[in-house]
Order: structure tokens, then sequence, then C-alpha cells
């Protein structure tokens, strides 16, 4: 079957019936098909795991004081039952510590659905979860510290992780960013060369890089645009941290233009609004939970 429309319903997160509906126009690209299988597939067996995941809405200052609070509280979890971590975040712009606790997430919880370190095995679920949950809060701090602009993530906890893209798939990668697209979300246990660029991260290892290669249902959506000096910022950024760790890319037989060096993501629907966009993120701002997502 041929879809055509994204539809994401919005809803008040204190206020169930208080909602509203944004229409997406899917691309016509050999990736949407595939994605739009991966969805239907996924919502037959799993729910969103975390319908409120919105990044950049609200008073700085709120998302600050609830992104550490929760990073801690998770840390906290996890040493209750075993001492593995030896820091707390203190400063929201501490990148440093931001990459320490990904890389104790990288380790303890394992690759793409091979959880097979004895540390995970022997956790019990709340642990599990506060383990899982370290990752998705490092970068929810990381994107607080720089400012990053609106978006909201969909995704399904649990859902296997086991198609890959195509060679062709990789000519789809944009990194330009427009208001109101949907993108394909990056689900590997690790950060691409454009993540570790941006972060600086020192902690680079084969536990670390991992580039774009499997794809599921998972997705985000982006409300702002990108402008041509910041592109042409984060691609210097980015060519500068290949040159300087050149050997370890160059050991893994992936010379600067690898597809699996790809920046940015696959687009994969556009937004068809034609009102104003400040009232829309007010919308947004106060309807932070997705209610549903739908296909026709």
């Amino acid at each position: 079957m041929m879809f055509k429309n994204l539809y994401i319903a919005y809803s008040n997160p204190t206020d169930p019936l208080d909602t509203f509906t944004l229409q997406y126009k899917l691309r016509d690209t050999s990736m949407v098909p595939k994605w739009c299988q991966q969805v239907k597939q996924a919502q037959s067996k799993y729910s969103i795991d975390d319908p409120g995941r919105f990044y950049g809405f609200g008073p700085i200052q709120e998302q600050t004081k609830n992104a550490i609070g929760q990073i801690n509280d998770c840390i906290e979890t996890i040493n209750e039952f075993e001492s593995i971590i030896d820091r707390r975040l203190k400063d929201i712009n501490d990148q440093d510590t931001l990459n320490y606790l990904h890389h104790v997430f990288e380790v303890y919880h394992g690759l793409l659905d091979q959880q097979t370190h004895e540390f995970w095995l022997r956790a019990p679920k709340p642990v599990q979860r506060a383990l899982a949950d370290l990752n998705v809060l490092v970068h929810r701090c990381e994107s607080i510290s720089k400012q990053t602009l609106q978006r909201h993530v969909v995704t399904y906890y649990g859902l296997p992780k086991t198609e890959v893209l195509d060679q062709e798939d990789y000519s789809l990668f944009e990194d330009t960013v427009n208001f109101g697209t949907v993108y394909l979300n990056y689900v590997e246990i690790g950060k691409t060369l454009d993540d570790l660029a941006v972060d600086n991260d020192q902690y680079i290892g084969d536990d670390a890089f991992r580039p774009f290669k499997h794809y599921s249902a998972d997705f985000n959506v982006k409300f702002w645009s990108s402008d041509d000096r910041q592109l042409e910022s984060n691609r210097a950024t980015i060519k500068a941290y290949y040159d300087a760790n050149s050997k370890f890319f160059e050991s893994k037989k992936l010379p600067w233009g690898h597809p699996y060096l790809a920046n940015g993501s696959i687009p994969l629907a556009d937004l068809q609004y034609t009102g104003n966009r400040k009232e829309l993120l007010k919308e947004l701002e106060s309807h932070q939970w997705v209610r549903e997502v739908i296909l026709l």
C-alpha cells in the first residue's frame, strides 16, 4: 500500500482531550516505503515509549534544571545497584562529562541489540532502564547546552533495529534542515562522525564511532531551518575532526567522502502548514505529547 501523508496528533500532557493534528507530505524516494513499512510493523506490537520527548520548547532555565536532575537521578539509580559512575553532572555545558557518561552507556549497555555485558545481564529492570535513559538524557543535555532549536523525537522502545540502509540510500542524506521536515532517526549505539566532531569527543574508539547503518520506525521532526553560515561552520568542524583522527578512520577503511561518514540524515516528509510559524511553535509548546502517528 502506498501512503501519501503522515499525520501526527499532538496533545496537552495534562489534558489528553486538548489536541491538534499536523499533516506531513511523504517524500517520493526509495527510503519512504521502507520506513512506512517499519512504522506499521512497530505500531502492531509497540507503543511510543516517550511521547513527551520534545527538545527546545519552554524556558531554557527550566529545561536545564529538569535535564540535570533527571540525568543525576539515572546515575544514582545505577550506582545504587553497583557504583560504576564516578561523576555527576553539575553544569549543562560540561561536554567532557557528557561524553564520559555516553561512553559509560556504550560500554555497559552494549552494542545495538547486543546487550551482553555482564553488568546489564545482572542488573534489574529499573537499572537497565536507567542505563538506557542515560543515553537519551545525555543528548537532551547536549541539545540544551547548544541551545538546539525545537524538535521532537518518536521512538518505539524495544523495537528491534535489524533493518540496514542500502548503498543507494546514502545519496538521500541531507545536512540542511528545513522547518517541519521529518527525518529518519539514528538508532545505532554510538556516534556518527558528525556527532563526534560537534561534541569534540575524545573517547573515540570502536565502541564510540558507529556510522549510520541501521534504521527503524524511529524518526524526528525539526521545527527550525539551518542557514548557510551554520552549515559551512559545521562542515568545517567535521572535516577538521576527521583530519585530526584520520589514522583511526583510515584503519577502518573509511576515507574522506565514504558513505558511512555522511553528514545529516534522510528526510522523509515535509510539513503542510501555511500559518504563522511562531504561533505554531507556541501551540506545540503547550502540546508536547505525541498522541498518535497515522499513515494515510
